[in-house]
């Protein structure tokens, strides 16, 4: 089985795509596949994988706004261009549903909530839903059960939640249908707990992560906790971008671009609240990163170093050790990591 790294590159529109040693975290180029029929850069390329590790689907947030399916080789990982289809705006965060045959938006500067169908596989149509009135919506996830779907909006300082309906791909608002984080925090990205009970929302205004008590039933959220992701002494305007939980749920990470460092926190297994266990030095201005499915490596994107950092994750303490770095191409701001069936 191989382990496969894809980082999104903006200012060229493309993807790199490496392999990932398990033993070592030593990674080999294998390709830069090129997204095609784009006429100008974005800030960003938003990844996801479908369910089965067949596709991989990346968003532009130039022109035009679309969003390209690859074909992932089943040996190599090597993708080839499927089809592109239209997006309803600037997203900046895509993911396919638990059924692999629909493609769920958060965009951030047109404000919307989107829903593409996927049919056939790797061809994503025009969107069928879009949900306006969402400000600043900055990132989309649906739980494990495939039934209910949260919308952090900084614009709001809110976590929006939907129920999803698996046969026709319509979302919902639910009842509530929304849950204040903290005045001014800012939320932009979320990680689910793998034990289903938790939701992290990290702050990117605050530069705090905000635990929150999650009812997968219902779909309902309560506030927990909020533990600052900002390095010792920190001053200035914080920019934290993205987080991660470990698969085994007993850590968590944040990345804060402003002072170019990775927060780790341990997880209580039982409650779920976070314990700091201080940050570590990564590539300038970490927009996005991810942890392998063994939890030993933490992967870094620098948009402004255009580099990529392999941290090894300490097994007992969860503080990240040993780092190395390797040239990308360039604003890498996106990481999926994909072992292959």
């Amino acid at each position: 089985m191989a382990t496969v790294v894809y980082v999104g590159c903006a200012e060229r529109s493309e993807v790199h795509v490496l392999h990932l040693d398990p033993r070592r975290g030593d990674l080999t180029p294998v390709q830069v596949a090129p997204i095609p029929g784009i006429e100008s850069p974005g800030l960003s390329t938003p990844m996801a994988v479908s369910p089965d590790r067949r596709f991989l689907y990346v968003g532009t947030r130039g022109e035009p706004k679309l969003a390209a399916g690859f074909a992932i080789e089943p040996a190599t990982g090597r993708l080839m261009h499927v089809a592109s289809g239209p997006l309803a705006d600037s997203m900046a965060y895509i993911v396919t549903d638990g059924t692999g045959r629909f493609l769920l938006g958060a965009s951030y500067p047109g404000h919307k909530v989107t829903v593409n169908p996927i049919d056939p596989p790797g061809t994503v149509r025009a969107a069928q839903q879009v949900l306006p009135d969402h400000p600043n919506a900055h990132a989309i996830q649906i739980d494990a059960a495939n039934r209910h779907v949260l919308v952090p909006t900084l614009g709001n300082d809110r976590v929006n939640v939907f129920t999803f309906d698996a046969a026709t791909g319509r979302l919902t608002p639910a009842t509530p249908p929304s849950v204040e984080v903290a005045a001014k925090a800012g939320p932009r990205h979320l990680a689910f707990h793998p034990g289903g009970a938790r939701v992290y929302v990290l702050g990117e205004h605050d530069g705090a992560v905000h635990v929150l008590d999650y009812d997968a039933g219902a779909g309902r959220l309560m506030t927990r906790q909020r533990v600052s992701a900002l390095p010792d002494g920190f001053e200035g305007t914080p920019s934290a971008a993205d987080v991660h939980v470990t698969p085994d749920g007993r850590f968590l990470y944040a990345s804060v671009r402003a002072s170019s460092t990775l927060a780790a926190f341990a997880v209580d297994p039982a409650r779920g609240t976070l314990t700091p266990l201080g940050s570590a030095p990564t590539e300038t201005q970490p927009r996005g990163f991810n942890v392998d499915s063994s939890g030993r490596w933490l992967l870094a994107a620098g948009q402004k170093s255009h580099r990529l950092s392999v941290h090894e994750i300490e097994r007992a303490t969860g503080k990240l050790g040993t780092r190395r770095e390797y040239p990308m191409g360039q604003n890498p701001n996106w990481v999926e990591i994909v072992d292959l069936p």
